[in-house]
C-alpha cells in the first residue's frame, strides 16, 4: 500500500514525521554529518548499532565522505543500495531499511537493510480468536512488536502512530493508529481527547481503556471492538476506524464500532462470499437461539402448554413428571451449572480444563436427570444455548450473550411470552440508543443505510464491497476499483 502521490524526498519525510515511531538522527562523527532516518518499529536496534553506528565509530580518523558510495567501504554490509528513485526509497523504508543522506533534502539516499524479524514468532496462533483459514498472527505484550506487525503489512506513510502517556503511577504508553486520508479526523480527535482526559493510576490492559472512554459505561454491550488478531486490526484501519493499544497488552480496541462488527469473522473474507454469508447468518441465528431458547422453554412450560404438539407434550410431561422444581428454577440451576463449568475450565490449565468441561458436563447432566433435578429436554436446550454463545468471534460479546439469558428467563417466568416480548422491546430500545464515539450502534439498519447493507447480514462479492461504510464518514469512500477478470479458455473447438 505505497502512497503513489509522493513526489520527492522532502514530501516523504514530511509524511513520515507525523508518526511517533519515525526517527531522524544526525551522526556528527563524519564530515559532512550523516542524516539517518528509519522507523524504529521496523528495524532491529542491535543491527543498527552493530552494522552502522559501531562500524563508523571504530574508525581511527574522522571520516571524509564526498559521495554516498564512499560509505560502502566503511560498513560491513554488501546489500547497501544507493538510489534517488523515490518509489524505491519509500518501499525500502517500510521494509525495515535505514535511509542515509549526506545533505538534507538530497534526493540520493543509501539504503541499509536493518529489518527486524522479532514480530515473526515461533508460536503465533491467537488463543481466543482462532480461525482455520487465513493467517494466525496475533499480538503480544510488547508494544514495539505489535507496531512492527502492523507496519510490516501496511507499507504506507499514511499509517499514523500517535503516542500518549497516561496513568499517574504506571505512566503507560498508549498508541493511537489510523490511516490519514481514510479515517475521519473528528473520530481521531474524539479518541485522542478522551484518552488524554483520563485520570487513572495504573493501566494494566487496553480493555480498561475500552470501559473508560466508552459512551455508555452502564451497558452490558461492548462499544469498541476488541481483538488480538493482526488481520482484524488492519481491516478496521483500512475501513476508516481508529485503533488503540497500550503497552503491556496484546489487545487492540477499534472504533467507532457497530453491533454487527462483533459478528464478523476474518474467515468470512477468506472463503467464497456465498459460504462466508452462510456462516455469518448461522452465527447470528445461533446468537438469537442462545438468548431466547431457555426463556422460551420456561414460558411454554409455565404458561403456554397449548402451543406444544400433542406428541411432544407427552414426552415433555413424562420428562418433567418427577422434577419437583418449577421450570424457572430448573432453567436457572442448569444455566448456572454451565457457567460454573465454563469458568472452571477457563481458569484451569488447558488440558485439564478441556477434560473438566467434557466429563463434568456429561456426568452432571446425567446425574441431574437421574436425581430428578432437571428434564432431558432442558438439558439439551441449555447445552445447545451454551454452544451457540461461542459462535461469536469476539469474546466480550459472548459474555454479553451469556448475561442476557438470565433476565430473559426471569421475564418469561413472570409473564410468559409477553415477558419475552417486553424483554425484546427493552433490548431493542437499549441498543438503538447506544452510541460508539457518537455513532449509532445499530447502523446500517438504524438509521437505515441501504448502500452499507452489502456487508452486514451477508458478505457480498469483492466486486461489490469495494467501498467503505458510509456511516463511519471516512475521508475516502472508495477502497479499490474492481475490474472484471480477463478469462481465457485454452480449449478451442475444431
Amino acid at each position: 500500500m505505497v502512497n503513489k502521490e509522493v513526489k520527492d524526498i522532502r514530501q516523504l519525510f514530511a509524511l513520515a514525521s507525523r508518526s511517533s515511531d519515525f526517527t531522524t538522527n544526525t551522526l556528527a562523527i563524519t564530515e559532512p554529518p550523516l542524516k539517518i532516518s528509519y522507523y524504529k518499529t521496523l528495524i532491529d536496534g542491535d543491527k543498527l548499532q552493530q552494522y552502522l553506528m559501531s562500524a563508523l565509530q571504530i574508525q581511527d580518523v574522522e571520516l571524509k565522505l564526498r559521495h554516498l558510495k564512499d560509505i560502502q567501504s566503511y560498513l560491513p554490509n554488501d546489500e547497501i543500495e544507493i538510489t534517488d528513485r523515490i518509489e524505491i526509497i519509500q518501499h525500502k523504508l517500510f521494509k525495515g531499511y535505514a535511509l542515509i543522506q549526506l545533505r538534507e533534502e538530497d534526493p540520493t539516499c543509501a539504503l541499509i537493510p536493518l529489518e527486524s524479524k522479532k514480530g515473526i514468532r515461533q508460536s503465533n496462533e491467537t488463543e481466543n480468536e482462532f480461525s482455520v483459514v487465513g493467517p494466525k498472527v496475533g499480538f503480544v505484550e510488547d508494544l514495539e512488536t505489535n507496531l512492527h506487525l502492523i507496519r510490516s503489512q501496511l507499507n504506507t506513510p499514511d499509517l499514523i502512530v500517535k503516542e500518549l502517556t497516561i496513568g499517574s503511577l504506571s505512566q503507560s504508553t498508549v498508541v493511537i493508529l489510523y490511516l490519514d486520508g481514510v479515517a475521519n479526523d473528528e473520530n481521531v480527535a474524539k479518541i485522542e481527547n478522551r484518552i488524554s482526559d483520563i485520570d487513572f493510576d495504573v493501566v494494566f490492559d487496553t480493555s480498561q481503556l475500552d470501559q473508560i472512554i466508552s459512551d455508555n459505561s452502564l451497558s452490558p454491550f461492548p462499544l469498541f471492538t476488541t481483538t488480538e488478531r493482526r488481520d482484524r486490526v488492519i481491516f478496521s484501519l483500512i475501513m476508516g476506524q481508529v485503533a488503540v493499544i497500550s503497552e503491556g497488552s496484546p489487545y487492540f480496541i477499534m472504533g467507532p464500532s457497530t453491533l454487527f462488527d462483533f459478528f464478523l469473522s476474518p474467515e468470512d473474507y477468506y472463503l467464497p462470499w456465498i459460504l462466508g454469508s452462510f456462516f455469518r447468518i448461522i452465527r447470528i441465528l445461533g446468537v438469537i437461539f442462545s438468548i431466547f431458547a431457555s426463556a422460551l422453554y420456561v414460558a411454554i412450560t409455565t404458561f403456554h402448554y397449548e402451543v406444544i404438539p400433542k406428541d411432544l407434550l407427552n414426552r415433555l410431561i413424562f420428562s418433567r413428571q418427577s422434577v419437583p422444581f418449577p421450570p424457572v428454577l430448573e432453567a436457572v440451576f442448569l444455566e448456572i451449572t454451565v457457567e460454573f463449568l465454563r469458568e472452571a475450565g477457563a481458569r484451569l490449565p488447558s488440558r485439564i480444563g478441556q477434560t473438566l468441561g467434557i466429563v463434568g458436563g456429561i456426568i452432571l447432566g446425567q446425574a441431574a436427570v437421574e436425581a430428578s433435578l432437571s428434564s432431558n429436554i432442558l438439558i439439551i436446550i441449555v447445552s445447545l444455548s451454551a454452544l451457540a454463545s461461542f459462535t461469536t468471534p469476539i469474546y466480550k460479546m459472548s459474555n454479553t450473550i451469556r448475561f442476557l439469558r438470565f433476565p430473559m428467563i426471569i421475564l418469561a417466568s413472570l409473564w410468559g411470552g409477553l415477558g419475552i416480548l417486553i424483554g425484546i422491546g427493552f433490548l431493542l430500545v437499549h441498543i438503538t440508543r447506544l452510541q460508539s464515539l457518537g455513532y449509532p450502534y445499530t447502523a446500517p439498519f438504524y438509521p437505515l443505510r441501504v448502500k452499507d447493507l452489502k456487508d452486514s447480514l451477508i458478505r457480498s462479492s469483492y466486486r461489490i464491497i469495494n467501498t467503505r461504510a458510509g456511516y463511519l464518514k471516512p475521508d475516502s469512500l472508495i477502497r479499490y476499483k474492481p475490474k472484471a477478470a480477463k478469462r481465457q479458455s485454452d480449449f478451442e473447438e475444431e
